[in-house]
């Protein structure tokens, strides 16, 4: 008798476990915040009873005060003026990083690279159109191993013109900051993203895996194009598209797009036209689609097969000069159009 009101009662507790947690997602709305911070815009979506833009926009302050070359109080900027050559945590963290993928990418990748964007017209600093001596002298202090961080937390220059730009990694570890705390206010679905670099986890508002969509690249520099590529389905990773469609000028009737050689001092002129990547983290994610970038199609797909925890998605221009895609296998799981 009892086994049988046991059959009975099973359906009908699962019916109420059930009812009650779907009660208690509802009873936690979704907050969305959004605001302006590294040169670019930031939205945040979360799911918490109470709003933390305040505590967010702390956390985004301090990746500010350490990584940001346009503030003149930073710990980087210090570091570029020679007035402190102190690493904080975040800087240290952000160049050991920085430093593997650049031994790997046999200097494609680079975070010194500073001189030779401001001199092509794209940092933080504006100067003349550049000629092949400029670019020469300039080389001469451009080069991860020309900067090192000793064991007392403290930068070494083989010159003191050496600049760090953090540009292309800054981003995504911001986005990973923002993930980090709202993850330690117990937080289980949220995506944040800033300038294009994003985080997400558990689902979205409609209980689904968050949805981001891949521009399609055509020239755009006022970034009024809003045409997708594609749309990726993901959860619990980091995402970062690099691309040229959007920074660049012509001169002489001639592109220049913003992602720089650091090994040759130009601009590059792959037929990538955009690199996507997914890893655990989207720091990593934001420096392996510059460095993928700079490799081309062909490097890229090299260092991809090494590292089968990333996955990339790559649009590109044929010999026709009509867009093509490259995914890597892991990457076809997001992709739903």
């Amino acid at each position: 008798m009892n086994q049988r009101n046991l059959k009975w009662q099973l359906p009908f507790l699962a019916i109420l476990i059930i009812g009650t947690v779907l009660i208690l997602r509802k009873q936690a709305p979704y907050q969305t915040d959004e605001g302006f911070v590294f040169g670019t815009v930031y939205k945040i979506t979360y799911q918490s009873k109470e709003n933390l833009k305040p505590e967010i926009e702390a956390e985004l302050k301090k990746v500010d005060n350490s990584l940001s070359p346009f503030n003149k109080q930073s710990v980087i900027t210090h570091i570029n003026n020679n007035t402190d050559l102190r690493a904080d945590s975040m800087l240290a963290y952000i160049y050991k990083m920085a430093k593997g993928i650049s031994e790997e990418t046999q200097g494609a990748y680079d975070i010194t690279v500073a001189p030779l964007v401001n001199a092509w017209g794209f940092g933080f600093k504006t100067q003349a159109f550049p000629d092949s001596a400029k670019i020469d002298s300039i080389r001469e202090i451009v080069g991860y191993k020309k900067i090192r961080l000793n064991d007392n937390g403290t930068f070494e220059k083989t010159d003191p013109r050496i600049m760090l730009d953090c540009s292309s990694i800054a981003k995504g570890y911001g986005v990973d900051c923002v993930a980090r705390l709202l993850a330690s206010k117990g937080i289980r679905n949220f995506m944040v993203e800033i300038g294009g670099e994003v985080v997400t986890k558990g689902e979205n508002p409609k209980m689904e895996k968050w949805k981001i969509g891949i521009n399609r690249p055509v020239d755009d520099s006022l970034a009024v194009n809003q045409e997708l590529q594609t749309i990726l389905e993901i959860t619990d990773a980091g995402m970062a598209t690099s691309g040229n469609y959007r920074n660049f000028y012509y001169k002489d009737g001639k592109k220049y797009a913003h992602t720089i050689d650091p090994r040759t001092g130009y601009p590059v002129q792959h037929n990538i036209l955009s690199s996507t990547v997914i890893a655990d983290n989207c720091a990593k994610a934001d420096a392996y689609a510059t460095a993928f970038m700079v490799l081309g199609l062909d490097s890229a797909k090299v260092i991809c097969n090494a590292h089968p925890e990333l996955d990339a998605y790559f649009i590109y221009t044929d010999d026709e000069g009509k867009l093509q895609t490259y995914s890597t296998e892991g990457m076809k799981r997001y992709i739903r159009k």
